[in-house]
């Protein structure tokens, strides 16, 4: 969800500051004279001594009573939003530590990213999968994994998984004594040239 409104919001943000960009190029290099083309009658720009904003445009709505109601709403609705975002960036749903009891009443941390880079590697190692990618992610309090793995053009991919989830999901459940680690895992084939057979 974070990825997708990342993705919109900056088109959004790129396209309006590209539109801007080309309004301030045409005005100021003064295109439309040396290439001979006109712009509609609501372009800001018709010269290179051409402003943005008017003396009039900036300054005839000061005197009304919901000018600067308005402006400031604009403002905090912008910056409300703006620290949202900049505080969603920092939130994460990523495992960091994780914590395993040894039965004695001790316990050891291992860092999710070590885990991450096990289950990668054991995966990679499975007969069929020729890239995997990695990710646990806290839900509810309990650990899940997320998987992406590149298929074989020989691999079945039920095999795969079945496969995955005996030996590799097994493994970690063993080695960090959780019962149940669910896991997701989203299935790619790897693209190879055509193969010239003589």
């Amino acid at each position: 969800m974070r990825t997708t409104v990342n993705r919109i919001l900056l088109g959004l943000i790129g396209l309006v500051l590209l539109a801007l960009g080309v309004a301030v190029l045409i005005g100021s290099l003064d295109l439309q004279r040396h290439w001979n083309f006109t712009m509609p009658s609501s372009w800001p720009f018709k010269g290179p001594k051409d402003v943005l904003l008017s003396a009039h445009d900036r300054t005839k709505y000061r005197s009304r009573g919901w000018w600067w109601p308005t402006v400031i709403a604009a403002l905090g609705v912008l910056f409300l939003g703006g620290l949202w975002w900049l505080l969603a960036q920092a939130r994460t749903r990523r495992l960091r530590q994780l914590r395993i009891g040894s039965g004695d009443g001790r316990s050891v941390q291992i860092r999710g990213r070590a885990l991450e880079s096990v289950l990668a590697a054991e995966s990679e190692a499975y007969e069929g999968v020729e890239w995997a990618g990695t990710a646990l992610l806290r839900r509810r309090g309990a650990p899940r994994a997320r998987l992406v793995l590149g298929l074989a053009p020989h691999a079945t991919p039920l095999d795969v998984v079945t496969g995955l989830d005996t030996s590799v999901l097994a493994n970690a459940r063993t080695s960090t004594g959780l019962d149940a680690l669910p896991a997701e895992a989203r299935l790619r084939a790897v693209r190879h040239r055509a193969s010239r057979v003589s």
